[in-house]
């Protein structure tokens, strides 16, 4: 499979994280990826007559949203499949979809169930985009006419912002205090915006930054990576990696199949 990613406007930086197209030809009929969980959404429009991918061995012809919240899932694209990917930020995708995201965390929907007739549109002009620049050029545009028609919400970019500068580290108390909300409160804006409760939020947090860790420093202990991120003990460590990943530590390092 050919991943190619390409630059993001300045505009949409803060709400886009990633955006590549996702081709497979040639070499292997089929691909098979366990893709981790990372709080984020993605949607994957069709540019071709293929299948778009099989996920957690439902088949999905057309264009999808996911929203991979805090678990894992198996996705197998065959080969004459091709898609534009867009990965937005963390709470960021809220703006694109205006529904409360609990309803769909953890969850793949067909991108015409959210985005009606417009998903359609989206869709043909992938497929008759000619060139991926331009494919990419004409999705971009779509996104900040879409962006335009938002509204900010100043305290949960905040907290995430906390969040993303401990690295998954900042205690709940911590973010309630700093803006002035109560737990429950809290709790229920981000339900709504980012699709996780802020607690869960923090600890799945908490694994992606082990995660970069682990990656990095391959040789070192999974006792150090482990108090490096944050973990009180290796047994909780080793606990959130089969939850999040299916995996042991050292499993998701030899793996060659985990995006």
């Amino acid at each position: 499979m050919q991943i190619e990613s390409y630059d993001i406007l300045p505009a949409l930086k803060p709400y886009v994280s990633q955006i590549c197209t996702m081709d497979c030809d040639g070499g292997l009929d089929r691909h098979d990826i366990r893709v981790l969980p990372d709080t984020c959404v993605e949607i994957f429009i069709n540019y071709t007559s293929s299948p778009v991918a099989i996920i957690d061995n439902e088949l999905y012809n057309g264009s999808i949203v996911n929203f991979r919240m805090n678990k894992p899932v198996d996705v197998q694209m065959r080969k004459g499949a091709g898609c534009m990917a867009v990965c937005f930020q963390p709470g960021m995708a809220y703006r694109f979809f205006k529904i409360p995201l609990r309803l769909l965390s953890n969850s793949t929907t067909p991108l015409a169930e959210l985005w009606e007739k417009k998903a359609a549109m989206l869709e043909a002009l992938m497929a008759d985009g000619g060139t991926h620049n331009r494919r990419v050029a004409l999705l971009q545009q779509y996104l900040l006419q879409e962006l335009r028609k938002a509204d900010d919400n100043l305290a949960i970019e905040y907290c995430l912002q906390q969040i993303q500068l401990s690295k998954g580290l900042i205690s709940l108390a911590a973010l309630t205090s700093h803006i002035g909300f109560s737990q429950r409160h809290l709790s229920r804006q981000f339900q709504q915006y980012v699709g996780l409760s802020p607690r869960d939020y923090l600890r799945v947090s908490r694994f992606i930054y082990s995660l970069e860790r682990l990656k990095s420093n391959p040789t070192r202990s999974l006792t150090h990576v482990a108090y490096q991120s944050g973990y009180y003990d290796q047994a909780h460590f080793i606990r959130d990696y089969k939850q999040y990943t299916g995996f042991t530590p050292g499993e998701v390092l030899r793996s060659k199949n985990i995006l």
